[in-house]
């Protein structure tokens, strides 16, 4: 039973996250505080997941990633009800009564700080519950259920075109310059944030422009499913303003494009500086892995990322930990905080691609290797490609 039920960790944690958001005040601090501690010394502390059970039941790890959409309209629901003017369905009181703790008394003495906080928290707690969910059910192509899912909860964070891009771009071009995705050597993640958004929708407008092409069906219809993912968006945001005004909208904004951040900084940890001569197979060494257990079970074995895209269609429970594929420096949040650092991202980095360089790549891919580091603006990659000359 534990190896189903390892993998709604993050249902708990999505309730966490919507009880501290109610309570307000310094408990929006606590939640957070919570969050950094089970998913940072989580993965410290309990090791590696090298695991791949059987699963009699494949329909029940489905149901779970169902569960993510009614735990983010949930949360987006409270946090907008922070903003608003009433007490929207009388949450407040109901929450009052239950409990004997001031819900609407607290959102009052809420400060501006802790707003800031849940801006952060919330955008995190999206880029996990949402964005992540929504990437797997994303690959889910023969389940329309699972894919009009997918993509509700990627509108959450501006993205629900992602389903596009990262499906039939990202999984074709990864670790080629053709990938939007894939940051090359010395790009430090802010410009990755802004220019990955910007070129992976480009890619996504193409990749339906081709399809509607092929099916002889006008552009601008309903037929496109990137203009119907900007839709989804707009509706998301229709309903917060109802809900909670322009104060709403505004949190629910800031905190959609941290959550969409927080993707490209993932896809800047998971490909960043790897190579791949374009039209060669995809292969495990293509991607960054990592089989940290409490990230691995918070995110849908999202962290066995050699194996999910040397096989893009397999569900994520059916992954394997390859753990001799290339390996992060550690679990996802602890690399995720590392790139916010550039500089000591750009210097951990470099060991591990020399060794990727030396172990993993073939001849061709060498020599590409040798061009990204002299192209990277970086004297220590570029003194590598020196050195090899």
């Amino acid at each position: 039973m534990f190896k189903y039920l390892k993998f709604m960790s993050f249902h708990l944690m999505a309730l966490i996250a919507i009880a501290s958001i109610t309570l307000g005040e310094s408990y929006i601090s606590i939640g957070f505080a919570i969050w950094v501690a089970v998913y940072l010394g989580g993965d410290i502390l309990f090791g590696d997941d090298v695991h791949t059970p059987s699963y009699q039941f494949p329909a029940l790890l489905t149901w779970q990633l169902w569960l993510a959409l009614p735990l983010t309209v949930m949360l987006v629901f409270v946090s907008s009800w922070q903003f608003a003017s009433q007490d929207i369905g009388q949450y407040g009181a109901l929450i009052t009564r239950i409990s004997g703790y001031d819900v609407l008394l607290a959102r009052e003495n809420t400060s501006l700080i802790q707003y800031g906080v849940m801006v952060i928290y919330l955008g995190l707690v999206v880029g996990v519950m949402a964005t992540i969910t929504g990437h797997e059910l994303s690959h889910r192509t023969w389940q329309p259920v699972s894919l009009l899912i997918g993509r509700w909860l990627l509108a959450f964070s501006f993205d629900a075109n992602f389903a596009i891009e990262h499906v039939y771009g990202h999984h074709k071009y990864v670790s080629t310059l053709d990938d939007p995705a894939t940051a090359p050597r010395g790009r430090n993640v802010y410009a990755h944030i802004v220019m990955s958004t910007i070129k992976g929708n480009i890619s996504a407008w193409h990749i339906e422009l081709q399809r509607l092409m092929r099916k002889q069906l006008a552009l601008l219809s309903w037929h496109n499913k990137a203009l119907r993912g900007y839709a989804m968006s707009l509706v998301i945001m229709g309903w917060v303003f109802w809900l909670a005004g322009w104060q709403g909208v505004s949190f629910f904004v800031l905190m959609a494009l941290w959550a969409k951040a927080t993707l490209e900084i993932v896809n800047y940890m998971e490909h960043y500086g790897l190579v791949r001569a374009v039209n060669s197979p995809v292969q495990p060494h293509h991607s960054w892995n990592t089989n940290k257990r409490v990230s691995s079970w918070a995110m849908f074995n999202l962290t066995r990322h050699s194996h999910h895209h040397a096989q893009g269609q397999l569900p994520y429970h059916q992954l394997s930990p390859y753990p001799h594929a290339p390996q992060m420096i550690g679990g996802y949040l602890s690399t995720f905080v590392l790139t916010l650092i550039p500089p000591l991202w750009h210097q951990l980095m470099l060991p591990k691609l020399q060794h990727w360089d030396a172990h993993f790549a073939t001849a061709i891919e060498y020599q590409l290797a040798l061009q990204a580091n002299a192209n990277s603006g970086i004297a220590a990659y570029q003194t590598c490609a020196k050195a090899s000359i």
